[in-house]
């Protein structure tokens, strides 16, 4: 077991001052010594359910950033794992998890992959579950959703079953990643029956299923997702927690549901081990963590976009519109430093709602737009317009006769290349990278700075949650001496980083 103690800095049964834990780390696992295990962190019920050694999820980061190889590494350092699928295409995410599979082995427990709510694009999510279904990925993280749609409330009752016991068992688990109590009742409460009979109807459900969903939760795992790096609502996770707890007491009410059924995990914010002891002490399910695993060597962001990451500090992180939702003002949080990305995506906001279409704009705002495009506006929208020629020409056929459409269309594609350029570490457009970031990533390298885990090459999702969880457990069993009479000093409360075996 992952200790919070070697047996030498064990924690005295009394009131005598606390050694200060010395700055190396012991093999794992550690034997002897009065400890606080990091397995017992969390929910119990979540890792017998889910079959990972720890409370602890590496994160969905969106286009693959999150690679199959980080879900395959998660799962064998015992946490559970979900692939960044989210944008990507179907025919792409099948390969991935061909990948995950050959890594794991077939029916392995603990991973999963994410399913982006795309009103956007008609037939995708459809498709994405469809994809789910047949090759049986047994854990979903919902993502991006204001509202149940069809295609999750599918998922989530295509797994269920009666047990001979009559007791109800999921095939398919639904982690619904929300920042809101209103979208957080959806998920906590049955699905809709209307939209169940719909699916029956349809026949993409049976009859049996559709009883069944109508007395479960959409989703066992919620994941309340505080201040993160991209699509964020930037809430302090306090809060948040405490929100969700009142809606799920409230909603198990109103349908008779087992309160502990529904768990709540907590992301956003979560890059040292003090942040993740106060998850856990605020009774946290789950951890999740995001951000931090973007530098880790299994990321799929480039080589390039990793060392930008591990010179950021806690408040190098910017708001800058979304890609996806450009139009209707939604933002994502970046990396600031080191990249122009997030104050061009800004302007490029400010103009689209000052001007009608690229020749309104000033002699200025033309020179920043073809500055940033790196080209001429006419030869980025003919790009464009034939991405939409083949995806989307009914959208086409709107842009041919308005202007402003146009130019929301072109920045839009400026801010989606952004985020490929960072991937393929593009040195050309280094200033341009778009980088999900939150600041915790900033936390944790003022956490590592001159430690065994500062080097980018030693950053692997293992080292990273193996640390954050010895670190949490060290943390929790002084708080907890503390609080039954202990004189713990404050600076016993320190815990640097190291290497495990």
């Amino acid at each position: 077991m992952l200790e919070s103690e070697s047996p030498k800095s064990a924690v005295p049964p009394s009131a005598k001052p606390v050694e200060v834990r010395p700055p190396v780390h012991q093999s794992i696992p550690p034997s002897g010594g009065l400890a606080v295990h990091a397995e017992w962190l969390g929910d119990h019920s979540f890792t017998r359910l889910h079959g990972s050694r720890f409370a602890y999820v590496v994160g969905e980061m969106a286009r693959g950033i999150a690679t199959p190889q980080m879900v395959v590494e998660a799962v064998r350092a015992g946490l559970v794992g979900f692939y960044g699928s989210a944008g990507l295409r179907p025919e792409t995410i099948s390969d991935g998890l061909s990948e995950i599979e050959t890594g794991l082995g077939p029916n392995a427990p603990a991973w999963g992959a994410n399913l982006i709510h795309s009103p956007q694009q008609a037939g995708y999510e459809r498709a994405v579950v469809d994809l789910f279904l047949r090759r049986k990925v047994a854990r979903v993280s919902a993502s991006a959703f204001m509202a149940l749609s069809p295609e999750i409330v599918r998922y989530s009752a295509a797994g269920l079953s009666r047990a001979k016991d009559g007791t109800i068992e999921r095939g398919t688990h639904v982690f619904a990643k929300v920042s809101r109590a209103e979208v957080a009742r959806q998920f906590m409460a049955p699905a809709p029956e209307k939209m169940l009979q719909d699916l029956v109807a349809k026949g993409d459900i049976t009859s049996e299923q559709a009883t069944l969903a109508a007395s479960v939760p959409v989703a066992g795992d919620i994941t309340a997702e505080s201040d993160s790096g991209g699509h964020t609502d930037n809430r302090a996770a306090g809060p948040l927690f405490s929100s969700l707890a009142q809606a799920r007491l409230e909603t198990s009410k109103v349908h008779n549901l087992d309160p502990d059924s529904i768990r709540i995990g907590l992301g956003g914010g979560i890059g040292t081990p003090w942040a993740a002891a106060a998850a856990f002490q605020m009774g946290a399910a789950y951890i999740i963590t995001g951000s931090i695993n973007q530098a880790a060597v299994e990321s799929g962001l480039s080589l390039e976009g990793r060392k930008l990451l591990a010179d950021a500090g806690p408040a190098d992180v910017a708001m800058t519109p979304a890609a996806d939702m450009f139009e209707q003002g939604v933002h994502v949080q970046v990396l600031k430093r080191g990249t122009l990305f997030p104050m061009r995506g800004n302007r490029m906001r400010a103009i689209y709602l000052s001007r009608s279409g690229f020749s309104d704009c000033s002699p200025e705002e033309k020179k920043f737009i073809e500055t940033a495009l790196g080209e001429s506006f006419e030869a980025a929208w003919q790009k464009t317009r034939e991405f939409l020629a083949a995806s989307n020409p009914g959208d086409l056929a709107r842009a041919d006769q308005d202007p402003k459409r146009q130019l929301a269309l072109v920045f839009r594609r400026y801010l989606f290349f952004g985020a490929q350029w960072a991937r393929d570490g593009d040195p050309a457009r280094i200033r341009d990278y778009q980088i999900w970031c939150g600041p915790a990533m900033g936390a944790f390298n003022e956490w590592v700075k001159g430690t065994p885990l500062e080097p980018l090459e030693s950053r692997s999702v293992r080292q990273i949650a193996w640390n954050l969880l010895d670190g949490a457990a060290h943390i929790t069993k002084l708080q907890a001496l503390r609080a039954s009479g202990t004189d713990v000093p404050q600076s016993a409360f320190d815990y640097r980083p190291g290497l495990f075996e």
